[in-house]
């Protein structure tokens, strides 16, 4: 069985947390089990409750997170009111002819 260091757990609960990866896509990429990524996010959340420069980082995680979401909805928004744009432009021009 491979050891992966602590580093390369890191990043992976980083992803998690952070990029909002799925467990299974995380074990599926790097050949891990479900089950040890679960235990790697429990772990550094546990550290959280003790380690204060630790529990900045995962807030700051869970903020980009939810920065990304946010950012993900606007992106869907524009792309219809664009489109929303173009279809009444379309319409304005048609019924002035």
């Amino acid at each position: 069985m491979f050891r992966y260091d602590t580093e390369v757990r890191k990043r992976i609960v980083r992803m998690h947390l952070e990029e909002g990866r799925t467990i299974r896509s995380l074990a599926d990429e790097y050949d891990v089990s479900k089950a040890s990524i679960s235990n790697w996010v429990k772990d550094y959340r546990e550290e959280c409750q003790k380690d204060h420069t630790t529990k900045e980082d995962y807030d700051v995680m869970v903020e980009n997170r939810k920065l990304r979401r946010q950012l993900e909805e606007q992106e869907k928004e524009i792309r219809f009111l664009k489109k929303a744009a173009a279809f009444f432009a379309k319409e304005i021009y048609f019924s002035t002819d």
